[in-house]
Protein backbone atom coordinates (compact mmCIF):
# COMPACT_ATOMS: atom_id res chain seq x y z
CA UNK A 1 0.00 0.00 0.00
CA UNK A 2 2.79 2.24 0.94
CA UNK A 3 4.59 1.22 -1.77
CA UNK A 4 8.36 2.63 -1.88
CA UNK A 5 7.59 5.73 0.47
CA UNK A 6 10.26 5.87 3.04
CA UNK A 7 8.36 7.99 5.35
CA UNK A 8 5.42 5.65 5.41
CA UNK A 9 7.13 2.04 5.33
CA UNK A 10 10.03 1.51 7.38
CA UNK A 11 11.23 -1.00 5.47
CA UNK A 12 12.22 0.62 2.34
CA UNK A 13 14.08 3.76 4.37
CA UNK A 14 17.29 2.36 4.15
CA UNK A 15 17.40 1.52 -0.27
CA UNK A 16 15.46 5.04 -1.45
CA UNK A 17 14.82 8.66 -0.27
CA UNK A 18 12.68 11.65 -0.75
CA UNK A 19 13.11 15.28 -2.04
CA UNK A 20 11.33 18.31 -0.75
CA UNK A 21 10.87 20.93 -2.66
CA UNK A 22 10.44 24.46 -0.46
CA UNK A 23 7.96 26.16 -2.53
CA UNK A 24 5.00 26.87 0.08
CA UNK A 25 6.55 30.24 2.24
CA UNK A 26 3.29 31.41 4.11
CA UNK A 27 1.63 29.20 6.46
CA UNK A 28 -2.21 29.69 7.46
CA UNK A 29 -2.10 28.85 10.98
CA UNK A 30 0.47 30.00 13.54
CA UNK A 31 1.90 27.47 16.21
CA UNK A 32 2.84 27.77 19.52
CA UNK A 33 5.26 25.30 19.15
CA UNK A 34 6.46 26.72 16.07
CA UNK A 35 8.62 29.35 14.62
CA UNK A 36 9.48 29.25 10.77
CA UNK A 37 13.03 30.11 9.65
CA UNK A 38 13.58 29.89 5.94
CA UNK A 39 17.73 30.39 6.39
CA UNK A 40 19.29 28.07 8.79
CA UNK A 41 21.60 25.46 7.68
CA UNK A 42 22.49 23.94 10.70
CA UNK A 43 18.86 23.11 12.27
CA UNK A 44 17.04 19.68 10.78
CA UNK A 45 13.42 20.22 11.63
CA UNK A 46 9.97 20.80 9.88
CA UNK A 47 9.55 24.80 8.74
CA UNK A 48 13.14 25.20 8.33
CA UNK A 49 14.96 25.56 4.55
CA UNK A 50 18.11 27.47 3.19
CA UNK A 51 16.13 29.20 0.46
CA UNK A 52 12.38 29.56 -0.50
CA UNK A 53 12.09 28.26 -4.32
CA UNK A 54 9.62 29.11 -7.27
CA UNK A 55 7.84 26.43 -9.36
CA UNK A 56 10.09 26.46 -12.21
CA UNK A 57 13.36 27.08 -10.59
CA UNK A 58 12.00 24.19 -7.87
CA UNK A 59 12.29 22.02 -11.10
CA UNK A 60 15.67 23.25 -11.93
CA UNK A 61 16.93 22.61 -8.84
CA UNK A 62 15.00 18.70 -9.02
CA UNK A 63 16.91 18.16 -11.96
CA UNK A 64 20.41 18.96 -10.89
CA UNK A 65 19.40 16.62 -7.64
CA UNK A 66 18.50 13.74 -9.89
CA UNK A 67 21.69 13.80 -11.84
CA UNK A 68 23.63 13.69 -8.22
CA UNK A 69 21.42 10.85 -6.93
CA UNK A 70 19.45 7.60 -7.98
CA UNK A 71 18.22 6.32 -5.51
CA UNK A 72 15.19 9.27 -4.83
CA UNK A 73 11.39 8.00 -5.36
CA UNK A 74 9.68 10.73 -3.02
CA UNK A 75 9.07 14.26 -4.10
CA UNK A 76 7.43 16.17 -1.71
CA UNK A 77 6.26 19.54 -0.60
CA UNK A 78 6.21 20.43 3.33
CA UNK A 79 6.88 23.93 3.74
CA UNK A 80 8.42 25.89 4.70
CA UNK A 81 5.09 27.26 5.22
CA UNK A 82 1.61 25.33 4.59
CA UNK A 83 1.15 24.18 0.51
CA UNK A 84 -2.42 25.17 0.71
CA UNK A 85 -1.38 28.84 1.74
CA UNK A 86 0.40 28.76 -1.15
CA UNK A 87 -2.03 26.78 -3.74
CA UNK A 88 -0.98 28.24 -6.50
CA UNK A 89 3.07 27.60 -6.25
CA UNK A 90 1.92 23.86 -5.17
CA UNK A 91 0.02 22.97 -7.48
CA UNK A 92 1.80 24.56 -10.23
CA UNK A 93 5.04 22.52 -8.95
CA UNK A 94 3.81 19.27 -9.00
CA UNK A 95 2.43 19.55 -12.29
CA UNK A 96 6.03 20.06 -13.56
CA UNK A 97 7.01 17.24 -11.47
CA UNK A 98 5.03 15.02 -12.42
CA UNK A 99 5.19 15.54 -16.54
CA UNK A 100 8.75 15.78 -16.19
CA UNK A 101 9.20 12.89 -13.56
CA UNK A 102 6.09 10.25 -13.86
CA UNK A 103 7.60 7.52 -12.43
CA UNK A 104 8.40 9.53 -8.72
CA UNK A 105 5.98 9.33 -5.97
CA UNK A 106 4.54 13.05 -5.44
CA UNK A 107 3.44 13.75 -1.92
CA UNK A 108 2.63 16.68 0.05
CA UNK A 109 2.73 17.76 4.05
CA UNK A 110 -0.36 20.34 4.98
CA UNK A 111 -2.30 21.28 8.26
CA UNK A 112 -5.21 20.36 5.96
CA UNK A 113 -7.22 23.58 6.80
CA UNK A 114 -6.67 24.46 2.83
CA UNK A 115 -7.03 21.63 1.16
CA UNK A 116 -10.73 20.83 0.37
CA UNK A 117 -11.03 23.17 -2.25
CA UNK A 118 -8.11 21.66 -4.30
CA UNK A 119 -9.10 17.88 -3.66
CA UNK A 120 -10.06 17.42 -7.50
CA UNK A 121 -6.51 18.91 -8.49
CA UNK A 122 -4.70 16.35 -6.25
CA UNK A 123 -6.54 13.64 -7.79
CA UNK A 124 -4.97 15.22 -11.39
CA UNK A 125 -1.85 15.27 -10.46
CA UNK A 126 -1.57 11.94 -9.52
CA UNK A 127 -0.66 12.98 -5.86
CA UNK A 128 -0.95 9.74 -3.82
CA UNK A 129 0.21 10.57 -0.31
CA UNK A 130 -0.74 13.41 1.82
CA UNK A 131 0.45 14.22 5.58
CA UNK A 132 -1.82 16.13 7.64
CA UNK A 133 -0.74 17.55 11.39
CA UNK A 134 -3.71 16.94 13.48
CA UNK A 135 -2.72 17.72 17.20
CA UNK A 136 -6.71 17.55 19.05
CA UNK A 137 -9.84 16.43 17.90
CA UNK A 138 -11.38 18.55 21.10
CA UNK A 139 -11.25 22.16 20.20
CA UNK A 140 -10.55 23.01 23.92
CA UNK A 141 -7.46 21.51 23.48
CA UNK A 142 -6.82 22.92 19.97
CA UNK A 143 -7.26 26.34 20.81
CA UNK A 144 -4.38 25.83 23.51
CA UNK A 145 -2.13 24.87 20.79
CA UNK A 146 -2.95 27.55 17.97
CA UNK A 147 -2.54 30.98 18.36
CA UNK A 148 -4.89 31.47 15.08
CA UNK A 149 -6.62 30.18 12.23
CA UNK A 150 -6.92 32.28 8.79
CA UNK A 151 -9.73 31.06 6.33
CA UNK A 152 -9.85 33.07 3.14
CA UNK A 153 -9.65 37.03 4.47
CA UNK A 154 -10.39 35.70 8.15
CA UNK A 155 -8.96 34.98 11.23
CA UNK A 156 -10.34 33.34 13.78
CA UNK A 157 -8.82 32.62 17.17
CA UNK A 158 -8.95 30.33 20.20
CA UNK A 159 -12.13 27.66 20.61
CA UNK A 160 -13.57 28.72 17.22
CA UNK A 161 -10.46 29.15 15.25
CA UNK A 162 -9.56 25.56 16.64
CA UNK A 163 -12.94 23.88 15.82
CA UNK A 164 -12.70 25.47 12.29
CA UNK A 165 -9.49 23.69 11.87
CA UNK A 166 -10.56 20.46 13.07
CA UNK A 167 -13.64 20.83 10.88
CA UNK A 168 -11.74 21.54 7.62
CA UNK A 169 -9.21 18.46 8.89
CA UNK A 170 -11.87 16.01 8.78
CA UNK A 171 -13.38 16.63 5.81
CA UNK A 172 -9.99 16.67 4.05
CA UNK A 173 -9.40 13.22 5.33
CA UNK A 174 -12.43 11.92 4.05
CA UNK A 175 -11.81 13.40 0.99
CA UNK A 176 -8.74 11.84 0.31
CA UNK A 177 -9.64 8.42 1.41
CA UNK A 178 -12.51 8.70 -0.95
CA UNK A 179 -10.34 8.88 -3.97
CA UNK A 180 -7.73 6.25 -2.23
CA UNK A 181 -5.28 8.90 -1.64
CA UNK A 182 -2.72 7.63 1.37
CA UNK A 183 -3.05 9.29 4.49
CA UNK A 184 -0.48 9.99 7.48
CA UNK A 185 -1.39 11.95 10.11
CA UNK A 186 1.54 13.72 12.54
CA UNK A 187 0.70 14.67 15.83
CA UNK A 188 2.97 16.58 17.83
CA UNK A 189 3.09 15.65 21.37
CA UNK A 190 2.65 18.15 24.06
CA UNK A 191 3.19 17.72 27.87
CA UNK A 192 0.68 19.20 30.06
CA UNK A 193 -1.68 20.04 26.96
CA UNK A 194 -2.16 17.18 24.63
CA UNK A 195 -0.75 14.13 25.68
CA UNK A 196 -3.22 12.51 27.62
CA UNK A 197 -5.12 13.65 24.92
CA UNK A 198 -3.17 11.34 21.87
CA UNK A 199 -5.04 8.56 22.11
CA UNK A 200 -8.10 10.36 21.25
CA UNK A 201 -6.55 11.26 18.29
CA UNK A 202 -5.33 7.99 17.37
CA UNK A 203 -8.64 6.00 18.19
CA UNK A 204 -10.43 8.78 15.77
CA UNK A 205 -8.16 8.52 12.99
CA UNK A 206 -8.34 4.88 13.15
CA UNK A 207 -12.00 5.09 12.42
CA UNK A 208 -11.85 7.72 10.31
CA UNK A 209 -9.74 5.32 7.93
CA UNK A 210 -6.49 6.98 8.03
CA UNK A 211 -3.67 4.48 7.40
CA UNK A 212 -0.66 5.61 10.05
CA UNK A 213 0.00 7.89 12.58
CA UNK A 214 3.74 9.58 13.56
CA UNK A 215 4.09 10.64 17.17
CA UNK A 216 6.10 13.45 17.46
CA UNK A 217 7.53 14.69 20.40
CA UNK A 218 7.63 18.42 20.96
CA UNK A 219 10.55 20.32 20.13
CA UNK A 220 11.66 23.17 21.94
CA UNK A 221 12.65 25.94 19.05
CA UNK A 222 14.06 29.57 19.50
CA UNK A 223 11.34 31.85 19.14
CA UNK A 224 7.88 29.95 19.94
CA UNK A 225 5.82 30.49 22.19
CA UNK A 226 6.53 27.31 23.76
CA UNK A 227 10.59 27.23 23.67
CA UNK A 228 11.15 26.25 27.03
CA UNK A 229 8.45 23.83 27.64
CA UNK A 230 9.15 20.10 28.70
CA UNK A 231 9.74 18.03 25.97
CA UNK A 232 8.18 14.25 26.27
CA UNK A 233 10.79 11.40 27.34
CA UNK A 234 11.34 8.49 24.98
CA UNK A 235 9.98 5.98 27.64
CA UNK A 236 6.98 8.22 27.34
CA UNK A 237 6.95 8.74 23.54
CA UNK A 238 7.32 4.48 23.66
CA UNK A 239 4.53 3.83 25.86
CA UNK A 240 2.22 6.29 23.67
CA UNK A 241 2.91 4.19 20.69
CA UNK A 242 2.78 1.18 22.22
CA UNK A 243 -0.83 2.02 23.01
CA UNK A 244 -1.75 3.79 20.04
CA UNK A 245 -1.26 0.79 17.81
CA UNK A 246 -4.32 -0.42 18.77
CA UNK A 247 -6.63 2.08 16.93
CA UNK A 248 -3.53 2.69 14.03
CA UNK A 249 -0.54 1.58 13.25
CA UNK A 250 2.30 3.94 13.98
CA UNK A 251 5.23 5.75 11.99
CA UNK A 252 7.86 5.02 14.79
CA UNK A 253 11.41 6.02 12.33
CA UNK A 254 10.60 9.36 11.80
CA UNK A 255 13.50 11.94 11.41
CA UNK A 256 11.97 15.20 11.34
CA UNK A 257 13.13 16.45 8.04
CA UNK A 258 13.76 19.73 7.04
CA UNK A 259 11.49 21.36 4.36
CA UNK A 260 14.21 21.51 1.69
CA UNK A 261 15.68 17.94 2.77
CA UNK A 262 17.11 15.50 -0.12
CA UNK A 263 18.47 12.03 0.37
CA UNK A 264 17.62 9.21 3.11
CA UNK A 265 15.84 9.70 6.19
CA UNK A 266 18.44 11.01 8.61
CA UNK A 267 20.50 12.38 6.40
CA UNK A 268 21.05 16.20 6.95
CA UNK A 269 21.48 17.84 3.99
CA UNK A 270 25.34 18.29 2.73
CA UNK A 271 27.10 21.05 1.31
CA UNK A 272 26.37 19.77 -1.91
CA UNK A 273 22.53 20.08 -1.70
CA UNK A 274 22.87 23.59 0.17
CA UNK A 275 24.90 24.42 -3.30
CA UNK A 276 22.12 23.31 -5.10
CA UNK A 277 19.60 24.83 -3.67
CA UNK A 278 21.12 28.11 -3.68
CA UNK A 279 22.08 28.17 -7.41
CA UNK A 280 18.33 27.15 -8.14
CA UNK A 281 17.22 30.76 -7.29
CA UNK A 282 19.58 32.56 -9.25
CA UNK A 283 18.07 33.36 -12.73
CA UNK A 284 20.78 33.80 -15.62
CA UNK A 285 20.52 34.97 -18.82
CA UNK A 286 21.40 32.51 -21.90
CA UNK A 287 22.25 32.26 -25.18
CA UNK A 288 18.15 31.62 -26.34
CA UNK A 289 17.30 34.52 -23.63
CA UNK A 290 20.18 36.82 -23.27
CA UNK A 291 17.93 39.83 -22.21
CA UNK A 292 16.12 41.18 -19.14
CA UNK A 293 12.84 43.31 -19.51
CA UNK A 294 11.94 46.13 -16.77
CA UNK A 295 9.03 47.40 -16.02
CA UNK A 296 9.99 51.06 -15.05
CA UNK A 297 8.52 54.22 -14.75
CA UNK A 298 11.47 56.62 -15.50
CA UNK A 299 13.77 54.52 -16.39
CA UNK A 300 16.22 54.35 -13.29
CA UNK A 301 13.74 51.83 -10.72
CA UNK A 302 11.86 48.76 -10.95
CA UNK A 303 8.37 50.68 -9.58
CA UNK A 304 5.48 49.30 -12.36
CA UNK A 305 3.31 46.42 -11.71
CA UNK A 306 3.37 44.59 -14.89
CA UNK A 307 -0.68 44.80 -15.67
CA UNK A 308 0.11 48.64 -15.19
CA UNK A 309 2.66 48.76 -17.43
CA UNK A 310 2.48 50.43 -21.07
CA UNK A 311 6.20 49.65 -22.17
CA UNK A 312 9.23 47.36 -20.49
CA UNK A 313 12.75 48.99 -20.75
CA UNK A 314 14.52 46.13 -22.59
CA UNK A 315 18.54 45.64 -21.39
CA UNK A 316 21.10 43.67 -23.08
CA UNK A 317 24.90 43.07 -23.29
CA UNK A 318 27.20 45.13 -25.60
CA UNK A 319 30.83 45.20 -25.42
CA UNK A 320 31.16 43.51 -22.58
CA UNK A 321 28.22 46.23 -20.79
CA UNK A 322 24.87 46.73 -20.23
CA UNK A 323 22.80 48.78 -22.50
CA UNK A 324 19.28 49.71 -22.69
CA UNK A 325 18.20 47.95 -26.24
CA UNK A 326 14.92 49.29 -26.44
CA UNK A 327 11.71 50.69 -24.77
CA UNK A 328 8.96 47.70 -26.15
CA UNK A 329 5.31 48.17 -26.14
CA UNK A 330 3.79 46.06 -23.72
CA UNK A 331 0.38 44.06 -25.26
CA UNK A 332 -2.74 45.32 -25.27
CA UNK A 333 -4.82 45.32 -22.25
CA UNK A 334 -8.36 43.75 -21.48
CA UNK A 335 -7.77 40.65 -23.54
CA UNK A 336 -7.35 38.24 -20.98
CA UNK A 337 -4.54 35.20 -21.14
CA UNK A 338 -3.98 36.32 -25.19
CA UNK A 339 -2.07 39.48 -23.50
CA UNK A 340 0.34 37.43 -21.75
CA UNK A 341 0.27 35.06 -24.59
CA UNK A 342 1.69 37.89 -26.66
CA UNK A 343 4.26 39.20 -23.87
CA UNK A 344 5.66 35.51 -23.62
CA UNK A 345 6.42 36.00 -27.84
CA UNK A 346 7.09 39.25 -27.72
CA UNK A 347 9.44 39.28 -24.66
CA UNK A 348 10.86 35.26 -25.86
CA UNK A 349 14.32 36.81 -26.08
CA UNK A 350 13.89 38.11 -21.83
CA UNK A 351 15.62 35.39 -19.71
CA UNK A 352 12.82 37.62 -16.60
CA UNK A 353 11.07 40.34 -16.49
CA UNK A 354 11.13 42.48 -13.54
CA UNK A 355 8.60 44.07 -11.94
CA UNK A 356 6.80 45.61 -8.89
CA UNK A 357 4.11 43.70 -8.61
CA UNK A 358 2.01 41.03 -10.50
CA UNK A 359 -1.06 38.74 -10.40
CA UNK A 360 -1.03 35.04 -10.58
CA UNK A 361 -2.20 34.33 -13.79
CA UNK A 362 0.04 36.24 -16.03
CA UNK A 363 2.73 34.92 -13.67
CA UNK A 364 1.97 31.53 -14.45
CA UNK A 365 1.80 31.92 -18.73
CA UNK A 366 4.67 34.13 -18.12
CA UNK A 367 6.55 31.49 -16.55
CA UNK A 368 5.16 28.53 -18.29
CA UNK A 369 7.05 30.29 -21.40
CA UNK A 370 10.49 30.17 -20.14
CA UNK A 371 10.38 33.75 -18.57
CA UNK A 372 11.02 34.23 -15.24
CA UNK A 373 8.74 37.31 -13.42
CA UNK A 374 10.50 38.94 -10.32
CA UNK A 375 9.01 40.64 -8.06
CA UNK A 376 11.19 43.66 -6.38
CA UNK A 377 11.46 47.45 -5.52
CA UNK A 378 14.40 49.09 -6.05
CA UNK A 379 17.19 50.79 -8.89
CA UNK A 380 17.76 49.25 -11.55
CA UNK A 381 21.16 49.33 -11.15
CA UNK A 382 21.26 47.45 -8.31
CA UNK A 383 19.08 44.64 -9.68
CA UNK A 384 19.83 43.72 -13.21
CA UNK A 385 23.53 43.32 -13.04
CA UNK A 386 23.05 40.35 -11.09
CA UNK A 387 21.00 38.66 -13.80
CA UNK A 388 23.72 39.43 -16.31
CA UNK A 389 26.61 37.86 -14.01
CA UNK A 390 24.48 35.01 -12.34
CA UNK A 391 24.74 36.86 -9.14
CA UNK A 392 21.68 36.41 -6.25
CA UNK A 393 19.23 39.20 -6.12
CA UNK A 394 20.02 41.33 -3.35
CA UNK A 395 17.11 40.22 -0.41
CA UNK A 396 16.58 43.76 0.21
CA UNK A 397 14.98 44.15 -3.11
CA UNK A 398 12.81 41.49 -2.89
CA UNK A 399 8.79 41.44 -2.40
CA UNK A 400 6.35 39.07 -1.84
CA UNK A 401 4.77 37.53 -4.86
CA UNK A 402 1.61 36.89 -3.38
CA UNK A 403 -0.02 40.84 -3.21
CA UNK A 404 -1.54 42.89 -5.79
CA UNK A 405 -1.41 46.61 -4.91
CA UNK A 406 -0.90 48.54 -7.92
CA UNK A 407 -3.85 50.54 -9.02
CA UNK A 408 -5.45 50.58 -6.15
CA UNK A 409 -6.45 46.48 -6.30
CA UNK A 410 -4.69 46.14 -2.56
CA UNK A 411 -5.97 42.39 -2.99
CA UNK A 412 -4.06 39.27 -2.29
CA UNK A 413 -4.16 36.33 -5.03
CA UNK A 414 -5.01 38.83 -7.74
CA UNK A 415 -5.70 36.88 -10.53
CA UNK A 416 -4.31 39.41 -13.70
CA UNK A 417 -7.27 39.22 -15.84
CA UNK A 418 -5.59 40.98 -18.80
CA UNK A 419 -7.51 44.58 -17.94
CA UNK A 420 -4.99 46.67 -16.92
CA UNK A 421 -4.10 45.29 -13.38
CA UNK A 422 -2.72 42.37 -13.57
Amino acid sequence: MFSSHPCFDESVRSRTGRVHLPVASRCNIQCNYCNRKYDCANESRPGVSSVVLEPSQALRYLDSVFSRLSDISVVGIAGPGDPFASPDETLRTMELVGKKYPDKILCLATNGLGLCEYIDRLTELNISHVTITMNAVDPEIGAKIYAWVRLGNRVYRSVEGAKILFERQVESIRFLKERKIVVKVNTVVIPGVNYDHVLEVSRFCGELGVDVQNCIPLMNIDGAVWSDSKTPEKTEMDKLRSEAKNYIPQMEHCSRCRSDAAGMLGNDNGFEINRLLREAVIIRTTAERPNVAVATMEGLFVNRHLGEADFFCVFGMKNDKIVLLEQRPAPRAGTGDLRWLKMANDFSDCAAVLVSGCGQNPRRVLESSGMSVIILEGLISESVPCIFSGKELPKSLMRSPNTCDAGGCGSVGCKGAGSGCG
